[in-house]
């Protein structure tokens, strides 16, 4: 009998060794994508359907942020793989929370925008967000205002000043995404905000700026001189 092991065992030897040796930035998006599948499938060549599923989601990032359904269309990827890939992804999104949590967001807007592109770059929905600052600037809390459509989220500025009210929050900064790819601010996004932006002021809550998220980039309201 053959003691020859399959030939991706060393395949696989040879890019734990360039990961660990060399960090990830060595490792092309499928390579580091490979790795995490090792362990959730040791008894198959995984480079194929790593590559498969990067072409299927658009993306390293794409493939983390799929629904679990939307996964296990992926002929190959079984449930462990799945929960294995959506454990990853929402590491990644409370690590970049952490960047920003209980810090002043003005001098960490790069931190932010990760965090933003971490948790909303990839949803096929629209959904609106509200990080709520104290009199420091310091981050109290970020919640989901609405969930919309592919193009659509409603926003009611009542709502939202009366929830900054509760958190006793001082300011506001107001995200959410297109789905589309296109970071463009459209008009309604533009008369919504100003709606915010009229309603908070009243009660003395500021509107720093408001950024719509895509998986291309970003806009700024306040960038823009929409604010």
């Amino acid at each position: 009998m053959s003691d020859d092991k399959p030939h991706y065992h060393g395949h696989r030897e040879r890019l734990r060794q360039r990961l660990l040796e060399k960090g990830g930035a060595a490792l092309a998006d499928y390579e580091v994508l490979e790795c995490l599948l090792f362990s959730a499938i040791p008894r198959r060549d995984t480079k194929e359907l790593a590559k498969r599923l990067i072409k299927r989601f658009g993306s390293l990032g794409g493939v983390l942020a799929a629904e679990p359904r939307d996964l296990a269309g992926v002929k190959g990827l079984g449930e462990t793989s799945a929960a294995l890939l959506k454990a990853v992804g929402e590491a990644g999104r409370r690590m970049a929370r952490e960047e920003v949590i209980d810090r002043p967001l003005l001098g960490s807007w790069d931190k932010l925008l990760g965090y933003c592109r971490a948790a909303l770059g990839h949803e096929k929905t629209e959904r609106f967000h509200l990080l709520f600052l104290d009199r420091k600037n310091v981050l109290i809390a970020d919640e989901v205002q609405q969930r919309g459509t592919v193009d659509h989220t409603p926003v009611y500025p009542r709502e939202v000043v009366k929830r900054a009210l509760e958190l006793g929050a001082s300011a506001l900064i107001l995200v959410h995404n297109h789905p589309s790819g296109d970071a463009t601010p459209s008009q309604a996004d533009i008369a919504m905000t100003r709606e915010v932006k009229e309603a908070a002021e009243k009660l003395g809550i500021a509107v720093h700026d408001h950024v719509v998220i895509s998986k291309s980039g970003h806009s700024s309201f306040r960038s823009m001189g929409l604010l």
